[in-house]
């Protein structure tokens, strides 16, 4: 997880920006062999229990697709202020999720098929 300021902002000011229709992303590689990811979820959007609603949603979204992914990016998440939280349900993350990586080509191609 990316903790610090300064992680966040690096990767927010130097990184790729990708957009879907619930979150946007920002893409930076790391040069590690680990892909880091950070939240950020703004407290306009709603009250604490709705922010974290939506940052496990993203998580759990994320840790299902991180094995289809390449490795050595860090990864910003951002829930879109103008958005409803009603559009925060696990499907429609997870279908933004898979646009995004797929526009950023950081999917992982399986090549082994037997």
């Amino acid at each position: 997880m990316l903790k610090k300021n300064f992680e966040f902002r690096k990767v927010l000011s130097k990184g790729k920006y990708y957009s879907g229709d619930n979150i946007e992303v920002f893409i930076l590689k790391n040069n590690k062999s680990l892909n880091f990811i950070g939240l950020a979820i703004s407290t306009k959007t709603g009250k604490a229990y709705i922010r974290n609603k939506i940052k496990r949603l993203i998580r759990e979204n994320y840790k299902n697709l991180e094995k289809n992914l390449k490795d050595g990016y860090n990864i910003v998440f951002l829930w879109k202020k103008n958005k409803s939280t009603e559009n925060a349900k696990y499907s429609t993350i997870e279908k933004d999720m898979k646009k995004i990586f797929d526009k950023a080509n950081i999917i992982q191609e399986n090549k082994e098929k037997i």
